[in-house]
């Protein structure tokens, strides 16, 4: 139980973390960039395909795709252990509802709607807090993963076979 309530808390926080993030940047950034250290910049964009910009038009496709992997995700739930694993299961499912929440509401038919980014880095593709939380998700996910992988074959190698 516990560990559903932690994926469940981590997934809205992202979820909400990423909607007020874009609510901001659609008003403060419609005409204008804002550089703030190095090469990091905040410029608005709308991505209608998916990583990298790849695959535009394909918003209907993509949005019951990121239906299916929220499903597969949170069904999955069980293997994940720990609040580490919790919570980058967490943040995964909850950057793929923030980017499913604006393909789904933010066009003119189901689906079709553009996927917010704002964070500039000019070096590497526009983002947004919900791409930044899958990839962090991923990185905690496959932590734990490895981890207790060792764990456990250290486990097996000290049992007398």
């Amino acid at each position: 139980m516990t560990r559903n309530l932690n994926i469940a808390i981590a997934s809205g926080v992202v979820l909400c973390l990423d909607q007020i993030t874009k609510a901001w940047a659609l008003a403060a950034l419609e005409d204008r960039i804002i550089d703030l250290v190095w090469t990091l910049r905040l410029r608005l964009v709308y991505n209608t395909g998916f990583a990298f910009s790849t695959g535009s038009g394909l918003g209907p496709v993509l949005a019951l795709v990121a239906l299916v992997i929220v499903g597969v995700l949170w069904s999955s739930r069980r293997r994940v252990q720990g609040i580490w694993g919790a919570m980058g299961l967490g943040g995964i499912i909850g950057g793929a509802l923030g980017n499913l929440a604006d393909r789904v509401f933010r066009g003119a038919a189901w689906g079709r709607g553009a996927v917010v980014d704002f964070i500039d880095l000019q070096w590497w593709p526009i983002f947004n807090v919900a791409d930044a939380s899958i990839t962090i998700g991923l990185v905690m996910v496959l932590f734990h993963l490895y981890r207790s992988e060792r764990r456990g074959s250290r486990a097996s190698e000290e049992t007398p076979g």
